[in-house]
């Protein structure tokens, strides 16, 4: 996918790398070519391993959080069905990732996602 998006260069639409499991290095690029990174419940695996250095890496103006639900429930609710109320484990794991508060973080993405969707004055 990379190398597809390289090719269209200076004329990419804006965009969202829906549930994120790459490299700190893929994330920076796709931030680079302006895009936003969307971390959901791998993140909070014991196996996420190069998904945590992607999660602290990620300038926190282009950082999104979410569910990828039903599929893909965080830890504490790992292999259950996934719902929208369990957020607040991706939120409360970047946060810890971060070194911030998780309402600094919930704050940090909300704003994130009202700027992307071009809602209020975000």
């Amino acid at each position: 996918m990379m190398d597809l998006l390289r090719a269209r260069g200076e004329k990419l639409p804006r965009g969202v790398l829906h549930c994120f499991s790459g490299s700190k290095e893929s994330a920076a690029e796709y931030v680079k070519m302006g895009f936003y990174i969307s971390f959901a419940g791998p993140v909070t695996f014991k196996n996420a391993g190069k998904l945590l250095l992607a999660a602290q890496s990620v300038p926190e103006d282009r950082i999104l959080i979410e569910t990828d639900s039903p599929y893909l429930a965080p830890v504490p609710m790992r292999g259950k069905r996934n719902d929208p109320s369990l957020v607040r484990y991706v939120c409360a794991k970047m946060a810890e990732l971060r070194g911030i508060e998780e309402e600094e973080m919930s704050e940090l993405t909300l704003h994130n996602a009202l700027r992307f969707f071009g809602i209020g004055n975000a």
